[in-house]
């Protein structure tokens, strides 16, 4: 019987179906190490791993040749498997794209609402006991209905987002990205990504992670911003320089940031935890019922159309 490591417990009903198919083994720790990533690829045939198990070329160096067919990955990002050197040893990876859009995009707009409107401050005043009754200027903040927001990567979350703020708060929306885009709504592509970060009130990041957009998000594209702009990331936290962006928070060059993500998770920065002007989320994107269960079950579609002999649809290497 085929045996296969799910690296984090994931929904019931999914889980219940992989027991019935194959002899599975369910890990309820943190993150693979290395060393035991690269011992998960001598010891199964196939793997559902998630953000966090890092199967890096060096795990799969020390594997060797591999027992493990497949890492049907949970998640859409797979920056934390190298698929380059799975390919070379005949290991196939998937992801889950499209079932979290939504959801994520979701995560997005409670960032960018949260942070122009100082909701974390203000829950914050009032379970402290600080709030003092209703005042002019009392917790005044930033109005979204009406700007213009940036999305930089267009892909399936970027035009979620764009479509959330178009239709739901009448912004105007521009762009940054390798390609055009038709989006079924007005959306302004901009040359540079220094453009997109100062023509825009609110800035949201859904690229993807990887070695192309590592620190893409650095001190010069932050320095672009308005000194009014709001900082959203919603991809991944290597994404961005997190130490130039602390550093243009505590000097409020700009207002403020709302961050799902961040590049050491699941550490945070102290400096970061410290900063009023800095909405901070535990990588929720995905997180509903509903989509991570649809994650679990297409991650797990792959697997099994793998140990059917069939190519699993949502291959990616």
């Amino acid at each position: 019987m085929t045996k296969l490591l799910i690296t984090r417990r994931i929904a019931e009903p999914v889980l219940a179906q992989a027991e019935k198919l194959f002899d599975c083994t369910v890990r309820d720790q943190g993150g693979l190490s290395v060393e035991e990533a690269a011992d998960a690829l001598r010891h199964y045939d196939a793997i559902l791993p998630t953000l966090g198990d890092e199967f890096t070329a060096e795990a799969f160096e020390l594997a060797g040749e591999p027992r493990c067919k497949i890492l049907g990955n949970f998640g859409v990002g797979y920056n934390h498997i190298d698929t380059d050197a799975a390919a070379k040893v005949g290991v196939a990876v998937t992801n889950t794209p499209d079932v979290l859009t939504d959801a994520t995009a979701d995560i997005g707009m409670t960032l960018l609402l949260s942070t122009a409107r100082r909701a974390g401050e203000g829950e914050r005043m009032v379970r402290a006991g600080q709030w003092e009754g209703f005042g002019p200027k009392v917790g005044l903040s930033t109005h979204v209905t009406g700007k213009t927001v940036g999305i930089v990567g267009m892909g399936r979350i970027g035009q979620a987002v764009a479509r959330k703020c178009h239709y739901g708060f009448d912004m105007d929306v521009i762009y940054f990205n390798r390609s055009a885009k038709e989006v079924g709504h007005p959306a302004k592509r901009m040359d540079t990504l220094a453009e997109l970060m100062g023509a825009a009130d609110f800035v949201v990041v859904t690229v993807p992670g990887g070695a192309e957009t590592r620190k893409l998000i650095d001190a010069d594209a932050l320095a672009a911003m308005k000194p009014e702009g709001i900082f959203v990331n919603i991809s991944r936290g290597e994404v961005v320089d997190e130490a130039a962006l602390i550093d243009v928070l505590k000097r409020g060059a700009i207002t403020g940031a709302g961050l799902d993500v961040y590049e050491n998770e699941p550490h945070v920065p102290a400096d970061l935890i410290a900063l009023e002007n800095c909405v901070l989320l535990p990588h929720l994107g995905s997180a509903t019922t509903e989509t991570r269960q649809a994650m679990g079950q297409m991650a797990l579609d792959n697997i099994i159309a793998w140990s059917e002999g069939r190519e699993p649809p949502q291959k990616v290497n």
